[in-house]
This record gives structure tokens, sequence and C-alpha cells, in this order.
């Protein structure tokens, strides 16, 4: 037979007038409403009702709180369903100290209405259906109940059970005679340890460390390790509030020890169980409660404890300087993953105005603790920065040789010392997979329509924050932040509207669109879609064989391309490398250029027809053979007619093993419109094999990297071959390599005479919090005298991936727009291009004549040498000066009426955009009779 028992989950009645605490009690919202359950006895056999003592649960809330229209509901853990609701109604009188009761009684029958098969559970539901509480008893356990999240994690009561076979002795009792008396007298009167109690309750006893006479310091509380020493223990102490979080689920606030720093202890800590009314920021508080570690975070718990507010301690002095973040370049001294730890464990908490040089370095999907390689796939609003740098962390292989492993250590060490995960102050999760997190409805921090939070931007602290542990070393506002943080941190607002001027008579640029296929995945079969909040379809997931990758219907369709419009629109050059495009006659057997020509029919419904046009595939891409080596996406080339034109036909590699796991490289010649011979290029576009999967030869430059080292090296030999058969000096490499600026098979095509055009300052893409260059455009020689300036448009990777297309209404606050901002994940290179200057033409060597004296036989003129070769050479004969009629070759046939003249020849030659370049020879002659002719 099962004893009678009861839960105390607060303290009441005239304990609390008499202590001048204010109780928190046993749930997240305490702190809101005021509203609490704060008792509950269950009975499981009539044999234990002597006196007429049944079941009941016991609501405390401040005196003259209306509960009209709030709930208790009891729950069974098998099912996690509700079998009993009770509506409270009325408001509460003050039965003590301000605080009064309701009460839900139950009927005394055989086996209990509270015993329901264990675990069991009881919520408290505010008058919207909110759950404001949920408890469990005899086990843990979940619940799905009202608008609260699902599921509804218990609070299991543990150590708060009270046994006893005479209840109505021990605490709060209610009888049932006809209806609910008032709450009798505590005979406890407060929880274990403290002043009132009649029971030490062990530890918690007076004189111990709970024991409100003599307050523990935090340092103590927090002592010099990862975990509390004092964990599990009751305590008081006492501190400055310096962070409150009255909402967003953190359910607490921090308090701080002004005054001098303790060495290698912390002088902050957590509180935990909700922020009493009243409470704010800048206040002096003793708090009671039990020594906890939530992960790594030390915290005190006064669920079921006391906080008061007291005479000011003085004022907590935010430290300017965050552990680690002070080591200077190349990184050789910064602190290392153990000690770093340490440095901030001995802080954690406490409170900071950072100053000194802050540059966003991570808003991917707002989880700057999760990266993409962490294959995290969540949104918890969170920012990455980057601590006194004026710049983002650098990906350390961009600008290290990715041979010197002394160096990139180094520097993997400052960066790693430097990051800094800015939070919201929050629980909050916005965004999952699945799409179905709990906070997917509400607003976004930090981002708006109108306010950007981009990678490469200078932040400004305009509060403090705290530095605490919750799933690693993060930032914290003083309090929870929703929408444009104003008045907590101040972001440069740096969008570039535009790439900047390079100059040249032409502009050349590179651009990943990330997945733009015309097939869309509604209609291919058999595709699985990511679905927005709604449960709607934007983008392929994933799709069987050679699917498309891209917008799932015409209306995601829609928004991509816009989007893709605008961008290349914006970036205004004349001939675009495009990567990452549908090859359609590989996903649905059509013509190769069909998704290429679809982006180019939008480009001139935007701009007007006959602006863009593309190159053609070669023909021998459609062939069975050379289809069967490609894949779903390709590169190709759009232009501006009017700006250029194609010299002959597109040439792809093919028949080589490097590629069979990339793109071939795609390559065309062009020539200004208007321009000569020598004006002429050539451009080879490249999409490399990628990081994400192949061998790791563990170099530290991601998987492929050999794969990528052979595409590199057949690709300089195919630039060679390519440029010698079509007699073009100039040669542009553009695309996505894959490679950071200084990995392998960037060092073989340095190797190989081609230089990186690169835009000092900016990268093309972001990646683990980390900016770097995996796009080139890349130049020989001849082409790199060509170059008029460079730039990476940073309107891409810079911007968070809700800007996206395949985001759209993904989360509570739309950023979509048809902007470029968020076309695609990479960000373009465009450079300028100016015609070679013109040469002169010089003649190293005057013609020389030669040739017989005799009527019948010729002169010939050689024509010297010229630099460089002209592209025309004329001659024109005279005698004694005076032209020649008709002899302008470079024979001069002797006829007798040149006899006694003089014979000279002048020989011009001409090249476009210079003046004429003439030579003229020695005399010959006179020409004289002689016998048998002419000598």
């Amino acid at each position: 037979m099962r004893s009678a028992k009861q839960f105390l989950l607060g303290s009441l009645g005239a304990a609390l007038a008499a202590s001048g605490l204010t109780a928190l009690g046993a749930g997240p919202a305490h702190a809101v409403s005021g509203v609490f359950l704060s008792e509950f006895h269950y009975d499981d056999s009539t044999t234990n009702d002597a006196g007429g003592v049944g079941e009941f649960v016991e609501v405390t809330a401040p005196a003259g709180t209306s509960l009209d229209g709030w709930q208790v509901v009891l729950v069974n853990g098998a099912t996690g369903a509700a079998y009993r609701t009770d509506t409270l109604s009325g408001s509460v009188a003050d039965q003590s100290g301000g605080w009064g009761t309701k009460v839900v009684g139950y009927p005394v029958v055989s086996g209990g209405i509270l015993q329901n098969g264990a675990p069991d559970g009881i919520a408290l539901l505010n008058a919207g259906g909110a759950v404001v509480e949920f408890v469990s008893y005899e086990g843990a356990m979940t619940a799905t109940l009202g608008t609260s999240p699902a599921p509804v994690d218990a609070t299991e009561t543990g150590a708060g059970v009270e046994s006893n076979t005479t209840p109505g002795t021990d605490s709060v009792q209610r009888k049932v005679d006809g209806g609910w008396a008032a709450p009798a007298a505590h005979s406890r009167g407060l929880p274990n340890g403290y002043a009132g109690s009649t029971d030490p309750g062990g530890p918690g006893g007076p004189g111990g460390p709970g024991d409100p006479g003599t307050p523990v310091a935090i340092a103590d509380i927090q002592g010099s390790g990862a975990s509390s020493p004092l964990a599990t223990t009751a305590v008081t102490t006492e501190g400055v509030v310096t962070a409150a979080y009255p909402t967003g689920g953190f359910n607490g606030f921090y308090i701080q020890t002004p005054g001098a720093d303790t060495p290698e202890r912390s002088d902050a800590v957590f509180v935990f169980g909700g922020v009493p009314a009243g409470i704010v920021v800048g206040d002096s508080v003793r708090v009671s409660g039990t020594v906890k570690e939530f992960g790594s975070l030390t915290e005190i718990d006064v669920t079921g404890g006391q906080v008061t507010e007291i005479a000011s301690l003085g004022t907590v002095v935010p430290k300017p300087v965050l552990p680690g973040t002070d080591c200077a370049l190349p990184g050789t001294g910064c602190l290392g993953a153990a000690e770093l730890e340490s440095a901030r464990e001995a802080a954690e908490g406490e409170l900071f105005a950072p100053t000194g040089a802050y540059t966003v370095t991570d808003v991917y999907d707002g989880s700057a603790y999760n990266p993409p390689s962490s294959g995290s796939s969540s949104h918890f609003g969170e920012i990455g920065l980057a601590a006194n740098s004026d710049e983002p962390l650098i990906t350390p292989t961009d600008i290290i040789d990715a041979q010197d492993t002394a160096a990139i250590v180094a520097r993997t060490r400052w960066n790693n010392a430097h990051r800094v995960i800015l939070d919201d102050g929050s629980t909050t999760t916005y965004w999952n997979t699945s799409n179905t997190a709990a906070g997917k409805d509400l607003p976004l921090p930090w981002l708006t329509r109108d306010h950007h939070v981009r990678v490469g931007a200078g932040v400004t602290f305009d509060q403090p924050v705290v530095l605490d542990y919750r799933f690693g070393w993060k930032v914290q506002p003083t309090s929870q932040v929703v929408g444009a943080p104003t008045g907590k941190v101040t972001f440069e607002q740096n969008r570039p509207a535009a790439p900047a001027a390079v100059g040249g008579d032409l502009k050349l640029a590179t651009f990943n669109v990330l997945n733009y296929f015309t097939t869309l995945g509604v209609d291919y079969g058999g595709c699985t879609a990511y679905v927005d909040r709604a449960g709607d379809p934007v983008a392929v997931n994933q799709c069987p064989g050679s699917g498309p990758r891209g917008a799932w219907d015409a209306t995601n369709f829609e928004r991509q391309q816009a989007k893709i419009v605008s961008a290349i629109d914006t970036i205004d050059a004349d001939i675009v490398s495009v990567e990452e495009i549908e090859n359609s006659l590989v996903v649905d057997n059509a013509d190769r250029d069909e998704a290429l020509g679809a982006l180019v029919t939008a480009l001139n419904a935007d701009a007007g027809a006959g602006t863009w046009d593309y190159v053609r595939s070669p023909a021998d891409a459609s062939s069975d053979t050379n289809k069967a080596l490609q894949d779903v996406i390709r590169t190709g080339f759009i232009y501006k007619p009017a700006a250029v034109t194609v010299v002959g036909d597109a040439e792809m590699r093919f028949g080589t093993t490097a590629f069979d796991n990339a793109r071939e490289p795609f390559a065309a010649v062009f020539q200004p419109v208007g321009g000569a011979e020598r004006d002429r290029f050539a451009v080879i576009v490249n999409h490399f094999k990628s990081k994400g999967s192949g061998v790791n030869d563990g170099t530290g430059q991601g998987n492929a990297n050999p794969d990528r080292i052979a595409q590199a090296t057949e690709l300089a030999d195919f630039a060679g071959d390519f440029a010698a058969a079509r007699g073009v000096g100039a040669v542009f490499l553009t695309g996505d390599f894959n490679s950071y600026s200084q990995e392998d098979p960037m060092q073989v095509l340095a190797a190989a005479g081609y230089e990186q055009l690169v835009a000092e300052g900016k990268h093309s893409y972001s990646f683990d919090g980390q900016s770097g260059s995996l796009d080139h455009v890349l130049a020989n020689p001849a082409a790199a005298e060509m170059v008029s300036g460079v730039d990476i448009w940073e309107t891409n990777a810079n911007e968070t991936v809700f800007n996206q297309y395949s985001r759209y209404n993904y989360v509570g606050t739309d950023l979509y727009e048809s902007s470029p901002f968020g076309a695609s994940d990479h960000n373009p290179e465009v450079i300028g291009i100016d015609r070679p200057a013109p040469t002169a033409v010089v003649n190293t060597e005057a013609p020389t004549v030669w040739g017989t004296a005799r009527v019948g036989r010729q002169l010939v003129a050689d024509a010297g040498t010229w630099t460089p070769s002209p592209s025309a050479v004329s001659f024109q004969w005279y005698a004694d000066g005076v032209p020649i009629a008709g002899a302008t070759d470079a024979r001069l046939r002797l006829t007798g009426r040149l006899a006694g003249a003089v014979i000279t020849v002048a020989v011009t030659a001409r090249a476009p955009d210079l003046e004429d370049a003439t030579a003229v020879s020695a005399p010959v002659g006179p020409v004289t009779r002689g016998a048998g002719g002419h000598s």
C-alpha cells in the first residue's frame, strides 16, 4: 500500500511575509506571470483518508491576480495525453503577505485520481492555453499540451516528495468537508536549510553553505575548474544583476560581484528559475538556491528558492578584452585550445564591453557555432565575429602556401582565439531541416529587410555583453534580441550596390549561379523537396539519377531567376562565364544549351532584345560518348553581341580521365567589335571537383585535392594547345576552381605561367566562419597586360542564406527580395580589359634589290625584317625618283625604256591602328644598253 504523498513546490503563506523574499516556483514562466504550482497531494487508497483529507493541487499567485480561464490539467505518462482538466476562476485573495492560493480538489475515490499509471504529470495552463508549468512525479515524462511546443519537458519533483501517513502535520494540506478551507499554517515554513525551517535538511542547514546569514562568494561557487565544487549544494550568495532574460527561454539572470577581479575564478554566475517582477539590470540581489551545472555552465537554480533585492553592492565595471583575443599575428603566441578554455572558464558569466575592431565573420544560417562543416542544419540566431580584426577570419590556405604547415597551424590558432560567437539571448531554434522548429514563426534576431548583418561588416558594442557557455563559448547581449539590435550592437551597413569600377574597354566576369535548372523537381518524378514553414516545397532535395538540383516549381524558379538576372545586369560585364547551370543534355536529353538559352531569354526580356547571347556548345559535346562523361551541371559563356563577337567554334577538353568527376573546360575566342585580329583573346571557364567528397590527402585542402591537381595540370595543357591552334596570345582562365588561392591546384597553374588576378581584401566564398576565394580569374602574361582592374563583388557569400530564393518563407522574418543579394552562395569576380596598345612597326633592315642587267630580266626586292609582323606589305619602284606606273609588287621587269635610269624601291608595312612604316632601298643602275640587251 502506497502512502499519501505531497509535493512542496514553493514557499507559501505566513513564512513568505515574514521572510520578505520573493518566491520563484518550479517553471520557466513564473517570472512572467507570477502564477505557479506550489503544492499537490495524492493518495492512492481510501484507507489513508483519515480526517477526510483528499487529493488536491494548489496554485499560488500574487493577491488580486485573476485566474479566470486558467486550467490545471492532469496528464498520463503512458500516453502523454490529458485525462482531466479543471478550469479556475476568480481573483486570488490576499491570504498572507500579498500572496494567495487557488486549489483544485478531487473526490476521495479508491485508488485516487492523481494516480493514473506512473509516471504522471500536472500542467498549469494560462487563459490563452499556453503551458506555464509542467511537473511530473514517479518518473520524468513528456507531453503535448495546449499551445506549448511539443513535447513539453517535465520537471521531475525528485527530492520535493514528502511522505507521511498522517496528512496535515508536515505542511500545507486541505480538508474535504463540503468545501475547501483556507490554507493551514506551514509547519515547515521554508524549504530545507532556510531561516524558519524546522528541518536542517542536510548540507543546506544552518551554518552550511546555504545559510543566508553567511553568503557564499560567487568566486567560491564557481571554483577554479570547469564545474563548481559546490554542485548540488544549497547556497545563498549576493551580486549585481548584469543581464536579465525574462523572455527567450533562458529563464534567469546573471549576477556579478563588483570590485576587484578574483584571480583564476569567475565573479559571476547565472541564476536560473525566472526573473522576479521588478528585478532589472543594475539591482543588487541576494539569491538562495541549489548549485547546478547546465552542460558546462555553472548556475544557481532558484526554482522553489528565493530572490530578494538588497541595498546596492556597487557597480560592475565591464572588462574591455575577451580572454584570448589579444594575441597577435602570425599566431604562434596565441592560446591553445585547452589554455583558451581555461581562460574563458575563469571569466564565465562576467561582463565585457569589448573595444577595438570587431568584424562579422560568419552569418551562415545565423548559426555561427554550427557552421556547415559541423553537419548542423539549424538556425539559432548566432553571429560569428572576428575579435580585434578589421577583416573577417581568413581561410589559412587562401593566404599561406598550403605546404607551409607551421604557418598554417599558427594562423589557425589565431583564428580560433579570435573567433567570438554573438548569441541572441535566447534558446530559440528558428529553423531546422524539417522546418518544424518551435521558433519558426518568430521574428529573427539581428536581421530585417532594412537591417543587414554581412560578413566583413564592422561591429560596435553599444552595451556590454556577458561571456557564457551554452553549447560552446558565446557572448550574450544583456537581454534578448528580437529584430534589429537597436541600442545593443551596431553593425556597419556596408552592402555594395554594384561592383567597383574596373575600367577597360571590355569587362569579363565569372559567376557561379548556384544550380540554375530549368528542369523542375515537380515535373521530373521521384524527387523530394525542401519545404518552407508551411510545408510547401521550395527547392529540390534529391532526385533519382541525373535529376535536377534547383527550384521545385515555376513559382520558385521565377524567384531564383529574378535574383540571377538582377545580379548579371548589375555586374554589367560584356562576357560572363557561368558555372553550376543545368546541363540540359544530361538532365532531360534536350539541347545541351537549353538552360543557358533560357537564362539569355530572361536577360533579354529585362534588358532588351538582342542585348545578350550565349556561346553554343561544340558539336562533339553531344555525342553519345562525350555525353556519358558529363555532369548534370555545366559551364558556359553569355556575352553582349554589341561588344564582342565569338571567333570560331567553342571547344571542350574530352578524352582525358582528369575530369571524370568534374566539369570539362569550355573554351572560346572573343574579339572586340570593331577590333582587329590582334585584339582577340581566349577565355576558358572551369569548375573543378568540390572539396566535399573524394579522397582526402591529409594536406588540409579538403577532399579530392589530388583530383584538382590533375585537373589543373590538364587545364594548363589544354589552354596551351587551344591558344596555339587558334593563333591567340592572350588567355584567361575563369571559374570555380574549388581551390583556395595558395593551394596546390593554383600553384600548378602559377607554375604554368598563369597569374591570379586578385581584388585585395575581398573574397568569393565563406565557409566555417572563414573567408577565402574558390572562384578565380587567371591570366597568362599577354592577357595580364590587358587587365585594367579587378573586383570581387561581395554580394552573395557575405549574406545570410535566408536571402536566397531557396529559403523563401523558411522563418518568421521574410528576407527574400528580387535584388541581387543572395542570388548565389559565391561572389562574382569581374575584371576590366583594355585592347593591346599599338606597337610601332620597326624596319630593322633596309630592303635589298638584286637581279640581272639584261633586257627581259627582272630586279627582285627583299621586304626586309619588320617588328612586329605587319598585316600587309606593299612595294613601289622608282626610276630616277619617279614612280613607275604599275610597278607595285616585289619584282620589276626591266625594259628598254628604263635605259639610263637609276632604280630604287620603297617597301611599306601596314599594321592596324598604326601609321605606315616605309623603308627605301639603295639605288640600282643606271640601266645601260649593252650588246644583246641592256645592262
